[in-house]
């Protein structure tokens, strides 16, 4: 959860036994490593870089540049539209160089719907331009647009899902831009969840096709609320289908969370946090089950690919491997000439008969350095 320059095995311990992928905080982010103009320090993002390689957990590039003026140093705000070009463009391949070929995603122009900071300085068309820089520096990893209140929120016209697309095939269309790896971030930082719109939301997006993360995910509100809400959340966005991966953001600190913690200062589980260990065990793990007296066994499950493995008095007899549809479906598949296993499967109500692309599922939390 939080990474601290500590010994405090304890705490590292709950953060690398659960996760695969980090965001960091506020480490890598430009006013982070540039506080003042030409001192660049990538100390403390190396330090971290290093725990989680150490751990096998990948970490996701948070981020490049940020198109709101109010998270800037003082001194890119002033520079002129010319200096400021050279600025970002001396950002771009200082931080993607130093962590080509480490990183799993970046965010390089972070919440450029509902800011315009860098398209005030260069131009409209500047957030093309820099996911250009950003493609020629790093190539090989995936470029996010990161937003928020696209699923979150209906009322934000801003960032809504149609204006997210129009934004991406903007930069994606720029001269340069046609072969970029592109990838749609979603900020995630929910209230009160509306989830068909969410859903409606998500299938407008997955029309892009290109990976989309969900990459700072928290609910605002009371505990019990906040669990509730968090695991309706989670399972909407495990079971679609397109979503490659969960970023939960939510890393502890002594002087209390952004909005939500998954553990008080003891590193006991809140109820937020009893959510993330109960659906980690559920998805991360091997379903078992006896048939019943006529023979039948029936669970609900998320889409994917499974090997359903049947034994009979003791020894394994078959292997089977299947892909889930959206409605129920009925698999059966014989045993011996007298026998069939009958496998029943409860999906999402819609009854669109498809073939479905699964994408891995990588859950995360963000970290951040005291």
């Amino acid at each position: 959860m939080l990474l601290s320059k500590s010994n405090n095995h304890e705490e590292h311990s709950i953060y690398t036994s659960r996760f695969r992928v980090t965001t960091f905080e506020d480490e890598m982010k430009w006013y982070s490593t540039e506080a003042t103009r030409g001192q660049v320090d990538y100390s403390v993002p190396d330090a971290m870089l290093a725990f989680a390689k150490q751990h096998n957990i990948a970490v996701r590039g948070h981020n490049v540049i940020w198109d709101d003026p109010k998270y800037q140093s003082g001194w890119v705000n002033s520079l002129s539209p010319n200096d400021f070009r050279t600025a970002v463009q001396a950002r771009v391949g200082s931080i993607m160089t130093r962590y080509r070929g480490k990183l799993i995603a970046w965010d390089v122009v972070n919440e450029n719907l509902h800011f315009s900071l860098v398209e005030s300085k260069l131009g409209q068309s500047a957030s093309s331009v820099i996911y250009n820089w950003a493609g020629k520096t790093d190539g090989f990893t995936t470029l996010f647009l990161n937003e928020y209140n696209t699923i979150e929120e209906s009322g934000d016209g801003a960032a809504s899902p149609t204006k997210y697309l129009h934004k991406l095939k903007e930069i994606q269309s720029f001269p340069g831009n046609e072969n970029l790896r592109m990838g749609i971030g979603l900020e995630s930082h929910f209230s009160t969840p509306n989830l068909p719109y969410m859903r409606a939301s998500l299938d407008t997006l997955a029309s892009a096709n290109v990976p989309i993360w969900l990459t700072e995910v928290d609910v605002q509100g009371n505990p019990a609320q906040q669990a509730q809400y968090l695991e309706q959340i989670l399972r909407e966005a495990y079971s679609y289908p397109k979503i490659a991966g969960i970023v939960i953001w939510s890393a502890w600190s002594p002087q209390g969370c952004y909005r939500m913690c998954l553990t008080d200062n003891n590193f006991r589980n809140l109820a937020t946090g009893d959510v993330v260990d109960k659906l980690l065990h559920e998805w991360g793990g091997s379903l078992a089950g006896v048939t019943d007296a006529n023979g039948f066994f029936e669970a609900s499950l998320s889409h994917g690919d499974y090997n359903v493995k049947i034994i009979r008095h003791g020894v394994a007899d078959k292997s089977v491997n299947f892909k889930q549809g959206f409605c129920r479906i009925h698999s059966s598949f014989l045993i011996a000439e007298t026998e069939h296993i009958y496998i029943t499967i409860y999906i999402l109500p819609s009854c669109v008969w498809k073939e479905i692309k699964y994408y891995p599922m990588t859950i995360g939390i963000y970290i951040n350095e005291r």
